[in-house]
């Protein structure tokens, strides 16, 4: 089992910054994927940025590219996802998922997953 714990959510204006944090515990993670995604009122959950834990290799979402930057840090356990220019359209619950081997896009596939943190961006 893999507990995942997203942090870092709140209310910010168009333009800001802003970085969630995902908490991992419960087993090594070296063989694992850790993903962000995201879902808004009404619409399917979509990836956003994945990396993989052992080498660090990051992947975005080609609408995230330039604005979101995925990374995480080995010692403490933890992805990150750095948000910059915040739209209104940003505005959903950021999830944070993990899963073994290859990365995917699509959120099935993922077998664990946080509770979720809400962004809003308002204009």
């Amino acid at each position: 089992q893999v507990q995942l714990v997203e942090s870092g959510g709140g209310l910010v204006q168009a333009g800001d910054s802003l970085t969630l944090s995902c908490a991992a515990s419960g087993r090594t993670l070296s063989n694992y994927v850790m993903a962000w995604f995201r879902q808004a009122p009404g619409k399917e959950r979509e990836f956003v940025a994945s990396i993989t834990w052992s080498a660090g290799t990051p992947y975005s979402a080609d609408s995230m590219q330039g604005r979101f930057t995925i990374s995480r840090d080995n010692a403490k356990s933890t992805v990150y996802l750095q948000m910059n220019g915040l739209k209104p359209e940003d505005t959903a619950v950021y999830y944070c998922a993990a899963k073994r081997y290859y990365m995917t896009k699509n959120s099935w596939e993922y077998d664990y997953w946080g509770q979720g943190t809400q962004v809003t961006v308002s204009s």
